[in-house]
């Protein structure tokens, strides 16, 4: 009997040999992405095959991935913490829908290592393409973490400051970047 380490290696094997396409298209950055449907049908089918079956919950702090083995009592777990979703003229069950479906996809993505472009890369198109982008990540992001450690009053000033001479990548870090959401969570749990 094979471990569950040992069935999940050889899942994660058979789908890189598989072709997948990605048919998901972010209408902003014109980028593919993999959708649920361009690799789920193939990994049920291979989980089939070697005796693996995945089971997706959520609680309102945790998605959790659980995949068990169909031969015996072993799993492997992987999680996520939940995010909030806003999407236009959306009802708060269209809003949980969209929260579930991206995490179900990347829960599937981390467990059977499907790889993408960056977040970034799919956001601006110019992750490693432009070396100015580089730079400025590496000149703000010290900067701005600084500045939301002292407070929303102190980034807001930090942005402002630099908006007249870089509009375009100020813009950009205000409505973007996946950066200045974890320091703002990390400024909410400590003023919490």
């Amino acid at each position: 009997m094979s471990s569950i380490y040992k069935k999940l290696q050889e899942a994660r094997v058979r789908l890189q040999s598989t072709q997948l396409n990605k048919t998901g298209l972010n209408s902003h950055s014109k980028q593919r992405y993999f959708s649920l449907d361009d690799f789920l049908p193939a990994i049920q089918a291979i989980s089939n095959d070697v005796g693996l079956c995945g089971i997706i919950s959520f609680t309102t702090d945790i998605a959790e991935l659980t995949i068990h083995d169909t031969d015996s009592d072993a799993t492997i777990t992987i999680t996520s913490p939940m995010a909030d979703a806003a999407l236009k003229s959306a009802t708060p069950v269209q809003n949980l829908g969209a929260i579930q479906t991206y995490l179900r996809r990347y829960l599937w993505m981390t467990a059977m290592e499907i790889v993408e472009h960056d977040i970034l890369d799919a956001m601006t198109g110019k992750i490693d393409k432009d070396a100015e982008f580089n730079d400025y990540v590496d000149e703000w992001l010290d900067i701005m973490s600084e500045q939301a450690k002292l407070g929303s009053p102190a980034l807001a000033a930090f942005f402002k400051d630099k908006m007249p001479a870089n509009k375009h990548k100020a813009k950009f870090w205000l409505k973007h970047s996946v950066y200045l959401k974890k320091i703002a969570s990390e400024v909410e749990a400590d003023v919490a």
